[in-house]
């Protein structure tokens, strides 16, 4: 029982051990991508209210999601090279202010083809900040504190979209905002969170500060990221492979757990609630659990387990007759595991990266991730249409054929020896 009682306490002491440690770079960078998780969400929660307000056909809002999502895969290995060029705060400012833009112009240019060209720019500006405060915090941190670092990080973006999520939704009825702004009108949302990512741009430049590492040999050809692809390590071609059909699997969940409730009778408070929820629990997972996943050093084998997991969660979860009680505990379970495999593959990928070109690789990951994001929705839409099962099903299949990529690479890797961190 004394023991039982102990471990709070040596959690506690461990998690302010570990934030007395932080080097100040990287405790900057967490306030800055928490940060970019609140502005980047605000708009979230009114989009689909936006473009059914505007007489848009709902499966606009598909292509929207497609469009912004190849943004992210065109722009991230571009910024990514320029980034490792030097200059990363400039490139990072850039855009964020080109996805101010995006943003703004998407809520009022009042075309719905328009629209979806914006969005390609929202998320093409969007990915340097993606990419490159990625690669800054690998370069400043030890190869020993990756794997927690990145937990942390992508916990507390989780954890800032779901305060941001909140918020936006919240604005649409708080009495004064509704005075001094009219966020009433959804399209005034929009211009808001505009508005702060110029104050959030600013920030970055200062956080950021100058580049301590440089790749002077880096490519000038921004597009020299595509380029190379084809010249990258084939276990880790097939692992990308791998991770582009689990993120089509996770963003369909991610896109229609939502619908999926709303049909099922839950209220917009019920979801917000439940949102509010998985972000608690992906950043409590990260401070318990992936400092004990990274000091084991076996990265794979974790991996491995996880798509399993997942695939098994998800097939059980939206089968269920009591959906919110299994929501709230089995797939909880699966927003842990999702927490934990994210770290991981990215230690993974930035391992095969050599210093200077961290921003090169993770935007060669950043599209490779972005391109289930695009084929994800597009075909959710159908699938969810003629049955909403299906789409959950799918998204168990993506991750089915991703656990068999990472066995093939698991069995490369002890036949050859040719991997990092295994």
């Amino acid at each position: 029982m004394k023991k039982l009682l102990h471990l709070p306490i040596q959690k506690a002491q461990d998690m302010v051990r570990f934030v007395r440690e932080l080097p100040r770079a990287v405790a900057l960078v967490f306030l800055l991508y928490f940060l970019q998780g609140v502005v980047h969400n605000l708009g979230h929660p009114v989009t689909p209210a936006l473009v059914e307000g505007m007489g848009i056909d709902d499966y606009y809002f598909g292509l929207y999601f497609a469009a912004m999502s190849l943004g992210l895969f065109v722009g991230a290995p571009i910024w990514g090279v320029l980034g490792d060029r030097g200059n990363k705060r400039t490139y990072i400012v850039l855009g964020l202010i080109v996805y101010s833009i995006g943003q703004y112009a998407f809520a009022f240019v009042g075309d719905r083809n328009v629209m979806i060209l914006f969005r390609f720019l929202s998320g093409f500006g969007v990915s340097a900040s993606i990419t490159l405060i990625m690669s800054h915090l690998i370069e400043h941190s030890s190869d020993s504190k990756r794997t927690v670092y990145l937990g942390f990080y992508q916990a507390l973006f989780v954890l800032g979209g779901s305060v941001g999520y909140y918020l936006g939704g919240r604005m649409t009825e708080i009495p004064w905002l509704i005075d001094v702004f009219r966020t009433d009108d959804y399209r005034n949302v929009f211009f808001i969170q505009a508005v702060v990512n110029v104050f959030h741009a600013t920030l970055a430049f200062v956080i950021i500060g100058r580049d301590t590492v440089r790749n002077p040999a880096a490519s000038k050809n921004p597009l020299q990221g595509f380029a190379d692809i084809k010249k990258l390590d084939k276990n880790l071609i097939v692992f990308l492979i791998s991770l582009a059909l689990i993120s089509l699997g996770a963003i369909n969940i991610t896109k229609f757990i939502e619908v999926f409730m709303n049909e099922s009778g839950y209220s917009p408070t019920d979801i917000g609630t439940f949102v509010g929820a998985t972000g608690i629990v992906s950043i409590v997972a990260t401070i318990v659990i992936v400092p004990v996943v990274a000091a084991a050093k076996r990265d794979f084998p974790f991996m491995v387990a996880i798509q399993a997991l997942s695939a098994v969660i998800i097939f059980l979860v939206f089968r269920s007759n009591e959906l919110l009680v299994t929501l709230y505990t089995g797939f909880m379970v699966y927003v842990v595991l999702k927490a934990v495999y994210t770290p991981l593959e990215q230690h993974y990928i930035s391992s095969h990266a050599k210093p200077g070109e961290y921003g090169k690789i993770m935007g060669v990951r950043q599209s490779f991730f972005s391109i289930g994001l695009v084929v994800g929705p597009l075909i959710g839409g159908f699938l969810y249409e003629a049955r909403p099962l299906l789409v959950f099903d799918f998204s168990v299949l993506m991750f089915v054929i991703g656990f068999v990529l990472l066995l093939l690479i698991g069995r490369n890797i002890r036949r050859t020896g040719n991997g990092a961190h295994s």
